[in-house]
């Protein structure tokens, strides 16, 4: 299984896989396979959401590696592997405290807000609390949900014009493993094995690059 507490990636040229670990050892294998004229094309992506990440490769490998976030920091999508000038340690400002509530607007029918005003705690805590609750009661379905569309993410990039894409999609959207393996075996064998790592049809063992 992906530890999804711990991000981690993984970096290909082409289809032949290069590294596995940590943002920076991705970092120097894509940095020094660029720099020995490896065809590519170059890509690296996040274990825990099958998603395409960029690594900013200019300057030195200690000029890079400078620039890398810190180490836990997950990157999204197509962000960028810059440190982030909020979290650089500079001095807060005067005003509330850092408590890790993120402020977004929430769009809901009069009724809803009129209920929410008559609960306990008000309307911030009552939804905190919903929120908690169907976390737990979905953890299952959720992460379920996590390893399809991160598996999917990659195999569109990777694989999308591959024969049995079709067919492996809608295997892996309808949890058949079965069909998921019998739709990838003909694949690249590093795209193969890694994408079935991200479906979990593949036990970690059975991939030893990325075993831990």
């Amino acid at each position: 299984m992906i530890d999804a507490a711990t991000p981690s990636y993984t970096s290909f040229d082409g289809h032949k896989r290069i590294a596995s670990g940590s943002l920076p050892v991705n970092g120097l294998a894509v940095k020094h396979a660029l720099a020995s004229g490896l065809p590519g094309p170059l890509l690296t992506f996040c274990d825990q959401t099958g998603q395409v990440v960029d690594i900013d490769i200019r300057g030195s490998d200690a000029e890079m590696l400078a620039r890398l976030p810190p180490e836990g920091h997950q990157l999204q999508g197509n962000e960028s592997a810059l440190i982030d000038s909020a979290e650089s340690g500079e001095p807060r400002g005067r005003g509330r405290p850092k408590l890790g509530v993120v402020a977004r607007e929430v769009t809901l029918l009069p009724r809803h807000w009129d209920w929410l005003a008559a609960q306990p705690g008000g309307a911030s805590v009552t939804l905190r609390k919903l929120v908690d609750e169907a976390r737990r009661a979905n953890v299952d379905r959720d992460r379920q949900r996590q390893t399809t569309e991160r598996a999917y993410h990659f195999m569109s990039t990777m694989a999308g014009d591959m024969a049995g894409f079709e067919e492996a999609s809608r295997a892996l959207f309808a949890n058949d493993a079965a069909k998921f393996r019998q739709q990838t075996e003909a694949w690249p064998t590093d795209v193969r094995d890694y994408v079935r790592y991200l479906a979990c049809a593949l036990p970690l063992a059975e991939v030893p690059s990325l075993a831990p």
